[in-house]
């Protein structure tokens, strides 16, 4: 691919109708978006009190106490540990996704049983042999007079077993297929998962369950990267050169502009990277499955929404961004100049305006910036949500347009939001829209923790041995070195050699320091209740016995459990969303390369005369439960050791199924689907079964095992007159 032509499709994707040096934009659209800001900035002022929230806990989780405790006073970072830990046992290997078939009636005349179809067959091979060893009857035509074979007639009923065979393999036959599209969606959203970049998405999803236990909620946001067309919200992107072209693309522009002379370092910059990309033998342009991971606080609901799953009641959504004005010239082709409100790298507006409208200030676009450049604060980007229109707009705090023209999403799902939300603790309330952090949950805890040790540290302080000794006894030289003096030292004091030491120096009564003042075990004990975090975990020394110990490991592991249970609800639904996306997207070339050539697609294979939506319906792809978590080994080996006996006793048990059981159960990664081979059976049986070179087992007085009895080999290690097993000779 060449470089001018990448540069020639570049220039022509970015103009844009909104662009800083077309038109100003029509009143319809300045009042729109004018609309929509004042709309955003209510719902950012009415979240204010929660996002202050969220920002607290990421600095207590981080340091182990607030801002106000001061850096100089003792802080044991409890909570960190506590979310360390449970991020661990929540997430600790990206989840494993298998595709469902929809359960349907999918016969119109079998019975789905067995014997039926069986039956069926055999009838109509017997009734087919009956009518081939049958002659053909010769009759007369009594119209013209002239004889004619004339078959004999079908046996009763086999019109019927020819119908219900014909209609049995036709829906074997459509299971089949959707088995094979099923295989198909899970290899390609295991091969989006493994594609991810720059963090893959192991780490990025930790990240969002860290910021759950962290904030109280975390988000993912789904989007499909295409060759064309750049995304701006996206940061994980697939690794490729669009990133860079859009950069060059901006240089170049600026340069036919007149904005960049031959002596600016951006000259010098456009000119090595487009040497750069001339020695390249080619370049990368990718498309696929993107998964984005907004901040806690960069998600604006709407005020009426009532709950963060699934956005229930609300009509819009909102995801911030903070760009540099030539990031936003880059990605929407809109030069900005200074029609825009500069915010500082907090996120806080240039003149320290923290988001939430003045008083009558709804309308108002701008703000100044005393004594500083609005080109060098960064640019708030709001992308706007809106289910009732079924559109996403781009807007920009004071700038008085759109950054681009208002579309529907870039991707479908079926509740129109490609945004989820993931909660641990969620509860019940009319007031409170985010539910509780755990560190919200234990900053009582962690705060009277922190004051116990620091208590104990000034006590401890207080316990210091001192003296006092009488006015006037000693003068400041000697005052000095008695202060200053180290262990051990010996000095001299300017005093008569005969006066008594113990006389001057008298020791002054401090207090004892008594343990129980500063005992922090209660405080274990409600984190243990509360959010379920023993101090065994933590790495501490419980006095409890051990059927306490075990009774609080269990009381753990249910609310693991439960944040496991909401794990896996989130990620079924990053897994459907994401084969919905796939099928709508990704163009069957794309699927071959990724999935092989046996993949069956919309486009490939012989798949249903269905619509997309409908094909999406038959087969999703949902995440195996607790798969995507840490599994508590001991527990789940010795329970399945319990059962395993009463398993192998029941009939009907695949043997597959107890072997995956087991190994996931053990944790292995063997890969099943390259280890068994169907019909095949056991190798205890092959080896039991598998004759001998010489001689026969029935009859050797020798044999071992069930022949032999209790007969034993002869020296030597061989048997009968063959040679033994693995002996030199040939």
């Amino acid at each position: 691919m060449e470089m001018a032509d990448d540069s020639d499709l570049l220039a022509d994707e970015m103009t844009d109708p909104v662009s800083g040096s077309d038109p100003a934009p029509r009143e319809s659209d300045r009042a729109l978006a004018t609309k929509i800001i004042r709309t955003i900035r209510e719902d950012k002022r009415h979240h204010e009190r929660a996002f202050k929230r969220m920002k607290r806990d990421m600095y207590v989780a981080t340091y182990g106490h607030e801002e106000s405790w001061g850096d100089g006073k003792y802080s044991a970072n409890i909570v960190g540990r506590h979310i360390k830990q449970k991020t661990a046992s929540l997430y600790a290997k990206n989840p494993k996704a298998v595709a469902r078939r929809r359960e349907t009636m999918d016969f119109r005349l079998w019975d789905e049983n067995p014997q039926t179809l069986m039956m069926a067959m055999q009838f109509t091979q017997q009734s087919q042999q009956l009518l081939a060893a049958t002659p053909p009857v010769v009759q007369q035509d009594p119209m013209t007079g002239v004889a004619m074979e004339v078959p004999p007639p079908a046996p009763p009923g086999l019109a019927e077993a020819q119908a219900l065979i014909a209609d049995a393999q036709a829906g074997m036959h459509r299971r089949q297929v959707m088995k094979k599209f099923g295989r198909t969606l899970e290899i390609l959203f295991a091969h989006a998962l493994r594609d991810q970049n720059p963090v893959d998405f192991k780490t990025a999803m930790k990240q969002v369950a860290r910021r759950a236990c962290t904030t109280g909620v975390g988000y993912i946001e789904l989007g499909f990267q295409r060759e064309y067309g750049p995304r701006p919200e996206s940061v994980n992107k697939l690794a490729d050169y669009k990133a860079r072209l859009d950069h060059l693309q901006r240089l170049a522009d600026e340069v036919a502009e007149g904005e960049i002379e031959d002596h600016d370092a951006e000259m010098a910059e456009l000119d090595a990277a487009v040497a750069a990309l001339q020695n390249d033998q080619e370049v990368l342009l990718r498309e696929g499955l993107v998964f984005d991971f907004p901040a806690s606080t960069k998600v604006i609901p709407d005020r009426m929404c009532k709950s963060l799953v699934g956005f229930i009641g609300a009509d819009h959504v909102t995801v911030e961004y903070h760009y540099t004005r030539e990031k936003v010239e880059e990605v929407f082709g809109v030069d900005l100049g200074e029609k825009f409100t500069p915010y500082q790298i907090d996120g806080k507006r240039g003149d320290g305006y923290s988001g939430a409208p003045d008083e009558g200030g709804d309308d108002q676009m701008e703000l100044p910036m005393p004594g500083r450049d609005k080109r060098s604060g960064l640019v708030c980007v709001w992308k706007y949500y809106d289910k009732p229109s079924g559109l996403v707009y781009y807007l920009a705090d004071g700038h008085d347009g759109f950054l681009r023209e208002p579309a529907a999403p870039d991707v479908y799902v079926d509740d129109f939001w490609p945004i989820r939300a993931l909660t641990f603790n969620a509860v019940e309330s009319e007031d409170e829209l985010f539910p509780p952090s755990d560190v919200t949950l234990l900053l009582d805890m962690q705060r009277e923790i922190n004051r116990s040790r620091e208590g104990l540290r000034e006590h401890r302080q207080a316990a210091r041995p001192r003296w006092g000794y009488p006015n006037g006894a000693l003068d400041d030289e000697d005052i000095t070195r008695l202060q200053t003096i180290k262990a051990f030292d010996a000095i001299g004091l300017n005093i008569d050699p005969n006066t008594d030491m113990g006389k001057i120096l008298q020791p002054i009564p401090v207090p004892g320091v008594d343990p129980n003042l500063y005992e922090t075990g209660p405080f274990f004990t409600d984190m243990q209740l509360v959010a379920a975090a023993q101090a065994a975990q933590l790495g501490g020394l419980a006095k409890a016995t051990a059927t306490e110990s075990a009774l609080a490991a269990d009381s753990s592991a249910t609310n693991d459990s439960s944040g496991v249970d909401d794990l896996d609800a989130f990620l079924t639904w990053v897994a459907r969303s994401s084969g919905q996306i796939m099928l709508r997207e990704m163009s069957p070339d794309k699927v071959v390369e990724i999935a092989g050539p046996g993949a069956t697609w919309p486009g490939l294979g012989d798949l249903p005369a269905m619509n997309l939506e409908q094909i999406a319906s038959e087969v999703f792809l949902e995440v195996e439960a607790g798969s995507s978590g840490k599994p508590n080994q001991a527990v789940e080996i010795r329970n399945w050791k319990e059962m395993l006996p009463f398993l192998l006793q029941m009939g009907g048990i695949p043997p597959t199924w107890l072997a995956r059981e087991t190994l996931r159960r053990l944790d292995d990664r063997m890969d099943l689907a390259e280890a068994v081979v169907e019909g095949l059976p056991a190798i205890v049986a092959m080896n039991r079964n598998a004759q001998p070179a010489t001689g026969d087992t029935a009859t050797d007085p020798t044999a071992q095992g069930d022949s032999g009895g209790d007969k034993v080999p002869p020296p030597g290690g061989s048997t009968g007159t063959g040679p033994a097993f693995g002996s030199n000779q040939m």
